[in-house]
């Protein structure tokens, strides 16, 4: 049996039980429960964290209570009023020796918990009403007797309809109880790590945070984010070092077709270019594949270095792809290739047909065409390759899993070599995409321009529009970006085609219009004019945010800033700065500017670095938005946080690297330990390395 079975079957057998397998939660409040915390099972409900804590410590007396907070008091019932009039409440007076009170209770089921004469601990909001002060709906009625059973820190956990606070402590004891029925777990931390955070061990931190006895400190909430963000981690450099491990092939070659294209590019490529090609150069001759992330900041060059990674496939002896995520980014590859290239590049698009389409394939097929760029059209089932050997894909994010693997599936032992404009947040990059290496290039080529970067309100429209007819006169030319293509009743936005009659009525026919509801002759036929100057503004929506290149304008106006994300506002200004004319971005906000958009606006205005801009889009709008989707913490975590936990994160990263180095099979006492860590946390790839030896 393989250690991971067993220590599945072990230790962790009790966690993986169905909710409704807690005492006290039935089918009904199981299903409910599961819905709350994101899965089925007792672990599940270990990992649903609270978010606060309400401290029911103090005890004053009814004289010392003080209106419109949380007060516990020790009272006895001196007797019950019934309401005068139907839907009043009822009302128990209660009373401490110095002085008395009342309880409201709108359900008369609940009289049944005060017996006149009892002794009680009630806890509750408490407020001043006709000179007496009333209690309302006790959250908490216990008998003196059973004071030990009071929850003095009551845990805040995050609800959803149909779960009380009541049901969710009932539901997180019940799973600590069966937590006690684990076998004592194996400690996964290096005890130095433990002594320094002074950080309880992994069921005592669930304890102190589920059912406290005090207001917990940072600690058991950190200890529980570190063992995630380990087990990911560890995971990750697994399935990278299993990576390594495929059986590849080494790809070398003299140089001469490189010589050849940058000769014909006739500048030198920066030393951050030089770095990363040296870094991608490295990873073609090893004897395993490549998978590696190219990040270049708008401008960058990232597109030479892919070019100059497909001739060293070329020269020895294999092909090389490069897929666009749009036509239009294709077609301006293929033209970029055609011209640097000493060797003919195909183009494989939905636009290539017929009989074009068909030598297309034939040539790749034969072997006769060494390097092609297209669209997803390349991996289709149709398109065969003689000898892939090198895989590029542009703008990744646009492409799903599926997608890149199929592309790199094309070939035997193909390398893969993904690429992005859109700088990545340090901290997703260590969470999302770990599994690769990276390289970035983040020094501008030669000759890119600065871009002045201004803010204006939208009643400043005139002065911008002036501001825009100066540098068309000047020679410029100008992009429009709005976030909408048509009128929206919901929101009050300018949209692009409204934006266009307006710029239209006075400019005249210089004005042209690009979005994606037009038809694609229609869209790229205007991209054309403005990149010929045939007109010279250019209204859009985020159809012209990557691939568009016109060294000509110089000019970038984006209406409603606000609505887009930092990292996108970016790319866009990005299409400026390209030719010799001083360059500027013009943002264009609503009157009243929120305080967060104004700083996130501000975030651009003072610079230019992408990878500071997305570091810091991510620090303001969290994982969730970032990522177009509205969960808290890091994305595909349970207990991580990407603000609070960032420190730990690069703790994670270099224990898991140093680990695995002094024991890559997990075979020692801190290595077993850590296959529990990764079961505990689902890491399934992981675990099958470790079965796979």
């Amino acid at each position: 049996m393989y250690e991971s079975q067993y220590v599945e079957t072990e230790y962790l057998t009790p966690l993986r039980a169905p909710i409704a397998d807690l005492a006290g939660i039935g089918p009904r409040l199981a299903g409910l429960l599961g819905r709350l915390v994101g899965g089925g099972t007792v672990r599940d409900v270990l990992f649903h964290l609270p978010v606060d804590f309400l401290d029911r410590r103090p005890t004053p007396s009814i004289r010392e209570a003080v209106p419109g907070g949380v007060a516990t008091l020790r009272i006895y019932v001196v007797r019950h009023e019934a309401p005068v009039k139907t839907g009043q409440p009822h009302r128990v007076v209660i009373g401490d020796g110095s002085g008395f009170a009342e309880i409201v209770l709108y359900h008369a089921a609940r009289l049944a918990q005060f017996p006149v004469g009892a002794a009680l601990i009630v806890s509750g909001k408490v407020e001043m009403f006709a000179d007496r002060l009333v209690m309302p709906h006790p959250d908490y009625v216990l008998p003196v007797a059973q004071e030990q059973k009071f929850p003095w820190i009551e845990p805040v956990w995050p609800l959803s309809a149909g779960i009380t606070p009541r049901v969710m402590r009932l539901a997180a004891l019940a799973a600590l109880a069966a937590l006690a029925r684990v076998p004592a777990l194996p400690e996964w931390h290096d005890a130095s790590i433990l002594g320094r955070r002074g950080w309880p061990g992994f069921a005592a931190a669930l304890r102190a945070l589920h059912a406290p006895v005090v207001v917990p400190d940072a600690g058991p909430a950190e200890r529980l984010a570190y063992d995630e963000l380990l087990a990911r981690q560890i995971a990750l450099a697994m399935v990278r070092g299993r990576r390594r491990r495929r059986p590849g092939r080494a790809l070398t070659g003299d140089g001469r077709l490189r010589r050849a294209a940058l000769a014909r590019f006739g500048l030198t490529p920066t030393p951050a270019q030089a770095q990363a090609l040296a870094e991608i150069d490295a990873d073609l001759a090893a004897p395993h594949r490549m998978l590696r992330l190219l990040q270049g900041d708008v401008g960058s060059g990232k597109t030479l270095v892919a070019l100059l990674a497909m001739l060293r496939a070329v020269e020895a002896g294999a092909q090389a792809a490069l897929m666009a995520p749009t036509e239009i980014l294709a077609k301006q590859h293929h033209a970029l290739f055609s011209r640097l290239c000493p060797v003919p590049v195909a183009l494989l698009t939905g636009g290539v047909k017929g009989s074009a389409r068909a030598a297309v394939l034939r040539g790749l097929a034969d072997g006769g065409i060494k390097i092609v760029i297209g669209t997803h059209a390349i991996f289709q089932k149709q398109v065969e390759f003689f000898d892939l050997g090198l895989a590029v894909i542009d703008e990744q994010h646009r492409f799903g899993v599926e997608q890149r693997l199929s592309l790199g599936a094309k070939g035997e032992a193909t390398d893969l070599l993904v690429m992005t404009a859109t700088p990545i947040p340090r901290t997703l990059l260590l969470t999302q995409y770990g599994e690769m290496d990276t390289s970035r290039i983040t020094e501008k080529p030669a000759g890119r321009q600065k871009i002045t970067t201004t803010m204006h309100r939208l009643a400043e429209l005139p002065k911008v529009e002036a501001a825009i007819a100066r540098a068309v006169a000047g020679g410029g030319r100008v992009y429009w970006v709005c976030p909408l293509v048509a009128e929206s009743e919901i929101l009050d936005i300018t949209a692009t085609e409204f934006r266009f009659a307006q710029l239209r009525e006075r400019f005249g026919d210089i004005v042209a219009l690009a979005h994606g509801r037009q038809e694609s002759l229609a869209r790229d036929s205007a991209l054309a004019d403005f990149a010929a100057g045939h007109c010279k503004i250019l209204v859009a929506t985020t159809v012209i945010e990557v691939g568009v290149d016109v060294r000509e304008a110089n000019v970038m106006v984006i209406e409603h800033a606000e609505r887009f994300g930092l990292a996108q506002l970016h790319q866009l200004r990005g299409r400026v700065g390209r030719g010799d004319a001083k360059s500027f971005c013009l943002l264009l906000h609503d009157d009243k500017l929120a305080a967060g958009s104004r700083q996130r606006l501000d975030v651009l205005r003072r610079t230019e670095d992408g990878f500071l801009i997305a570091d810091e889009d991510f620090r303001l709008r969290g994982a969730g938005d970032y990522l177009g989707t509205k969960q808290s913490g890091l994305p595909g975590y349970l207990l991580a946080d990407a603000e609070r936990h960032e420190d730990l994160l690069t703790m994670a990263r270099q224990d898991a690297v140093m680990f695995l180095q002094r024991d890559p099979q997990l075979e020692t006492a801190r290595g077993r330990a850590i296959r529990v860590l990764l079961n505990l946390f689902d890491q399934r790839d992981a675990i099958q390395t470790v079965q796979a030896g």
